[in-house]
């Protein structure tokens, strides 16, 4: 199925924006402590705030160390949800979100395929749609393609188990149509926007979801990270467990990804699976 280029243009203009302005009250607090639900004293989200929909938001209190999250391991478990391991292991989760292509995940498959570094990618319709050779390639070389929506709609507002059910099913139909293969049940809120019944519902629909306990501020095209801004966060904020986030279309990840690697190599830490962690929870 092709969509028209005009279609395609305003997709990417709505999947930006919704990116910079639905995200960044997300990844803003990765850089601020913060207090509230989920915090320290509280491990588990309000009712008010469960109804209305939460930002996935983290803060670094001690370097080396995994963050605070807005809702604990424990209370995140029983929806087979997770942000992190649990561990003193230094092994490290990678994952991209793949909301479209833009030339950049060819060099991010060719670091991971050169340090035998397995990575989930989270990926949305209209990437399957405009880049099914990528997709094939991330399957064949053994990694993880997951569900990252259909559309990337704000998910904490849909409320009917139909129509959560349906932007799920829809990416995992195009999947198949595409490489022949089953997609697995993982799922990434976009923008990493949730609510309890989201958990609740993606859970009775056999889905586990991943949010991350590492990330930084490297999807806005214009406004890149230099490399030593980038290796700073990743490497600074880097922990036992860490489920570790990236975006496919940021062209500093792509550039400095076999140095990140290589110096997360250096500090003894390995490259694990979604799978694993599911399996050791």
């Amino acid at each position: 199925m092709k969509r028209n280029p005009v279609h395609l243009s305003l997709f990417l203009l709505l999947l930006s924006f919704s990116y910079f302005a639905g995200s960044a009250a997300g990844f803003l607090s990765q850089s601020l402590n913060f207090s509230g639900a989920g915090s320290a004293e509280s491990p588990a989200l309000s009712a008010a705030s469960a109804s209305a929909g939460e930002n996935w938001g983290l803060s670094f209190p001690e370097e080396g160390k995994p963050p605070t999250a807005n809702a604990t391991a424990e209370y995140l478990r029983q929806f087979n949800a997770y942000y992190a391991q649990d561990t003193d292991e230094k092994v490290v989760y990678l994952t991209f979100d793949a909301g479209y292509e833009n030339g950049c995940t060819p060099a991010i498959l060719d670091a991971l395929k050169k340090h035998n570094a397995p990575a989930a990618f989270f990926v949305v319709g209209n990437y399957i749609e405009t880049s099914p050779e990528l997709v094939k390639r991330m399957a064949d070389e053994g990694h993880i393609v997951a569900n990252h929506t259909n559309h990337h709609p704000d998910m904490s507002k849909i409320s009917t188990k139909e129509s959560f059910l349906q932007e799920l099913t829809g990416l995992e139909e195009l999947y198949r149509q595409t490489t022949g293969q089953s997609m697995v049940k993982y799922y990434r809120p976009p923008q990493g926007k949730y609510s309890e019944d989201n958990l609740r519902m993606a859970k009775k629909l056999g889905y586990t979801t991943f949010f991350w306990s590492l990330a930084y501020v490297d999807w806005i095209q214009d406004q890149q990270p230099t490399r030593e801004e980038a290796l700073e966060k990743l490497i600074g904020r880097v922990h036992p467990g860490a489920v570790i986030l990236l975006h496919s279309t940021s062209q500093t990840n792509a550039a400095i990804l076999d140095e990140l690697l290589t110096q997360y190599e250096q500090m003894g830490y390995r490259f694990g699976s979604l799978d694993e962690l599911v399996h050791a929870s």
